[in-house]
């Protein structure tokens, strides 16, 4: 890893001291309190047993209702990647075990919602070898390698190093799935737009897809998720246009009626609260401004 340096420049320059958090309970206990604001996850269990006698360090659920496994690696001779992949087979094979802990901390409503297309294994460690970042891109499973650095006494980094985004998985479950059988998924909305919508489709993407490399692009069962370590855009495609949806703050934005709207208080399926209506390329311009601050501000 590439030394990264951090300085105070209020007054006098002062470099603040690396290091890593003692691991691991320190930094798990961190974590899963600020869960929803690190990663875009709210957490659900701690030390999260499975039948087989193992303990998953902890687990939530993200504002795309998908299961998310955290491990923390502990030194580098730790195998944590597979460690987490066993889990998550577990997981997909224990479908049950895991509504019954969304219904016991979150409620029947959004156990409801849980979506088993993207599961993924979030990775944490103090730093990962180049056979970890290699090993992720074999696997046809979603897994994030976060690495972190503490600084001084009250500042703490992580650094998203490397995501495997893998095909999606059916969901098949009618218990589990929020999906109506009216309900299109996000490959059946696009397969059936308008050509001009399946084009401003692939103009987005490639516009998202260059603001960085760590934005990576998901089809989950209703939406399309553009994100970094959370969402950034999502996007819903119909007949004569694209729906998206960004997490930026609606008071920082002035409504265009026709082309955006405030949804704060309305359901949608994607995630953010300022929705943007796309049916032509101009559209999409004025777009582009808004995107990049949600790129930017998360």
């Amino acid at each position: 890893m590439a030394d990264i340096k951090l300085f105070n420049i209020n007054g006098k320059v002062k470099e603040y001291q690396s290091g890593n958090v003692t691991l691991e309970k320190e930094l798990q206990t961190v974590i899963e309190n600020n869960m929803e604001t690190f990663f875009g996850v709210t957490f659900l269990a701690s030390e999260y047993k499975t039948t087989d006698g193992g303990r998953m360090d902890s687990i939530g659920i993200d504002e795309n209702h998908c299961p998310v496994i955290f491990e923390y690696k502990r030194s580098m001779k730790e195998n944590v990647i597979n460690q987490g992949l066993f889990y998550l087979n577990w997981l997909l094979d224990h479908k049950d075990s895991f509504k019954v802990l969304v219904i016991e901390k979150l409620g029947l409503k959004e156990a409801d919602k849980i979506d088993w297309t993207m599961p993924r294994v979030v990775c944490i460690a103090g730093d990962f070898t180049k056979y970890d970042e290699s090993a992720i891109k074999q696997m046809n499973r979603n897994v994030s390698l976060i690495r972190y650095k503490k600084f001084g006494s009250d500042l703490l980094m992580f650094e998203h190093i490397n995501e495997n985004v893998a095909t999606a998985i059916p969901d098949t479950d009618t218990q589990t799935t929020k999906t109506k059988s009216t309900d299109k998924t996000f490959d059946e909305q696009l397969k059936t737009a308008d050509e001009s919508v399946k084009t401003l489709y692939q103009d987005l993407t490639n516009y998202i897809l260059s603001l960085g490399d760590d934005v990576s692009e998901t089809h989950l069962k209703l939406y399309a998720a553009f994100k970094k370590i959370r969402n950034i855009v999502t996007v819903v495609a119909l007949k004569k246009k694209l729906i998206l949806n960004l997490p930026i703050d609606v008071t920082s934005v002035t409504f265009e009626p026709g082309f955006s709207r405030d949804v704060t208080n309305i359901g949608h399926w994607g995630c953010g609260a300022v929705e943007l209506h796309l049916q032509n390329a101009a559209d999409f311009e004025k777009a582009k401004p808004l995107i990049d601050r949600a790129y930017n501000e998360n």
